[in-house]
């Protein structure tokens, strides 16, 4: 395996690991996870100043909601069923479950657009061939979001949504991406008329936004079409991530309605996006785009603390003590092992500054910052905190 890959990357730097005995299902290690809930805390807020109201919905759920929502019929030999008095499943995305919220109460077109944004936990019995690292699994996360609107919110909400991903794909280092426009599949849900009307408004939404998406024939979901945004890594590979989908059929099949402005009930639009896709198969592109050495602001350990010897020890503390109170992660290599070989393990983890303390630096309250590329500089501990600070 490729050093560069993400399994291999994921190994050395003690980020996570997949048991044979439970294939497809990830063990996140502490400073994997770490990487993981940044992630998602950056979404997160990102999401929350845009008007999304984050939710949490359950894991199992009948399967009658699955029959009448259209997945069983597309997704049901890949789905986790679990038998008892009533049949149940896991369920594979949580749109379905999204309506439910929305069907929670009276709701008026005054009250549109409703923006639900979930970090839903998925499960996906993937054919055993098929699985490969973080890339694909049988349990993953989604930055999962779901708009219900009207007919002339769309332009506003996919550019909304464009909006979003090309600022999130450029301060995580990818200036480039592609968009298609994937089009009717030959098994889906819904009249010809509305397909026509639903690919020209989303095809329309993008241009507005300055893109011009290819045509993917076929490749839309069973309940409408999408725009699928390919980001490129540095070594000019191309992955599929984010995605959004228009969709005029579930919110009827699942009985929901608001009344509109003449008195009347009217069923709602609902639109399906998300950046990330799966997280864990983002954190695998992040690693092998960046070849593991992560940005400062998401490695899951800023700074390595690391005394000369053992007479610096308690400097070094307050070192790390003024780090961490600065709100930087740090962490403290003090073994029992030469300062060369502790610089090794340094570099090993890809943490990005070293802090070392001598005592020169003890003795001037100073401290010698390395980088990962090898320069150094030796300022005052609270001018470091500062530089460092402004990093992140």
């Amino acid at each position: 395996m490729d050093d560069s890959d993400h399994r291999s990357l994921g190994t050395r730097l003690d980020l996570w690991h997949i048991q044979e005995d439970a294939p497809g299902m990830v063990f996140w290690h502490p400073r994997g996870y770490a990487v993981y809930r940044m992630l998602e805390e950056y979404i997160r807020s990102k999401m929350r100043r845009l008007g999304y109201a984050e939710v949490r919905t359950p894991q199992l759920m009948p399967h009658d909601l699955w029959m009448r929502s259209g997945h069983w019929e597309k997704f049901g030999e890949n789905m986790f069923c679990v038998d008892g008095e009533r049949s149940m499943a896991l369920k594979p995305m949580s749109c379905p479950c999204h309506v439910q919220i929305f069907n929670k109460g009276l709701r008026s077109w005054r009250d549109l657009p409703i923006r639900y944004a979930e970090f839903g936990a998925c499960h996906r019995n993937e054919p055993s061939g098929a699985l490969h690292g973080l890339m694909r699994t049988r349990a993953f996360e989604q930055d999962d979001a779901h708009v219900f609107c009207r007919e002339n919110d769309v332009p506003a909400e996919v550019s909304r949504f464009i909006g979003l991903l090309s600022e999130v794909y450029g301060e995580l280092g990818f200036r480039d991406y592609e968009v298609a426009l994937s089009t009717r599949p030959p098994v889906r849900a819904g009249s010809d008329a509305l397909w026509d009307w639903a690919e020209e408004s989303l095809g329309d939404a993008a241009r507005q936004c300055g893109l011009l998406p290819s045509i993917q024939p076929g490749e839309g979901a069973f309940y409408g079409p999408k725009l699928e945004f390919a980001l490129r890594d540095r070594l000019g590979r191309s992955w599929q991530c984010g995605t959004v989908q228009l969709d005029c059929v579930m919110p009827g099949r699942l009985d929901a309605t608001y009344v509109a402005s003449d008195g009347n009930r009217a069923v709602p639009l609902m639109i399906h996006h998300a950046v990330f896709g799966s997280i864990g198969r983002f954190v695998a592109i992040l690693l092998e785009h960046h070849g593991g050495a992560l940005p400062f602001w998401l490695s899951p350990e800023q700074v390595a603390v690391a005394p000369i010897s053992r007479n610096q020890a308690d400097y070094a503390g307050e070192v790390v003590r003024a780090f961490e109170d600065a709100g930087l992660r740090t962490v403290t290599y003090d073994e029992a092992e030469t300062l060369s070989r502790r610089i090794v393990s340094v570099r090993e983890y890809e943490v990005p500054v070293m802090a070392i303390v001598g005592q020169r630096e003890k003795e001037e309250r100073k401290i010698t910052l390395r980088e990962r590329d090898g320069k150094q500089s030796v300022l005052a501990l609270t001018d470091a905190i500062a530089a460092l600070s402004m990093r992140r």
